[in-house]
């Protein structure tokens, strides 16, 4: 457990999977409410969530009170937008708020503490993608260090649908 500007990380477990399949429906809900095209409700179910926490970390953020206010999965390889590439980063996907019980700057203390379990395993760049299509994401993520480094224009989504996405890295103090 960290505990970091009141917001407790622990590893997500096998009963936190429904949760997390619940919070992802919410924002991308949220998301489409606002005419954002990044997340379908319904696309990443329980055994999605239980399927990374086999392959690699789930973390949740809790207030001072237990309260979901947000999680994020974290990937040692992600082959299908990066390619192959050698072990120096990890993976942040799926960084998720819950609106109605998150403080302000939740986001960006979710992405520093990815950033963090990243660093600690040695490795020296975070990396994740957003889709082409989402500005406002492109601009958060510059905002909070990110570069762009390429483009991958035909990520294939789980429905067939054919789609452009923006990688982003930043260099960690490892």
């Amino acid at each position: 457990m960290i505990i970091d500007d009141g917001i407790l990380f622990r590893a997500a477990g096998e009963k936190d999977a429904a949760t997390l399949a619940k919070l992802y429906d919410q924002a991308a809900r949220w998301m489409l409410g606002r005419g954002i095209d990044q997340w379908k409700p319904g696309d990443k179910d329980a055994e999605h969530f239980r399927a990374r926490m086999r392959d690699g970390e789930v973390w949740l953020a809790e207030d001072a009170d237990g309260r979901l206010v947000g999680a994020y999965e974290l990937w040692w390889s992600d082959e299908a937008a990066w390619g192959v590439q050698p072990p120096v980063a990890g993976y942040v996907h799926r960084l998720m708020v819950e609106r109605k019980a998150a403080p302000p700057g939740t986001g960006m203390r979710i992405l520093e503490h990815a950033e963090y379990r990243i660093a600690r395993t040695g490795r020296e760049r975070a990396r994740l993608d957003c889709v082409s299509t989402n500005p406002k994401l492109l601009a958060y993520y510059r905002s909070a260090g990110y570069r762009v480094v390429g483009e991958f224009p035909s990520k294939v989504g789980k429905d067939g649908r054919v789609y452009g996405v923006v990688l982003l890295e930043r260099r960690l103090d490892v």
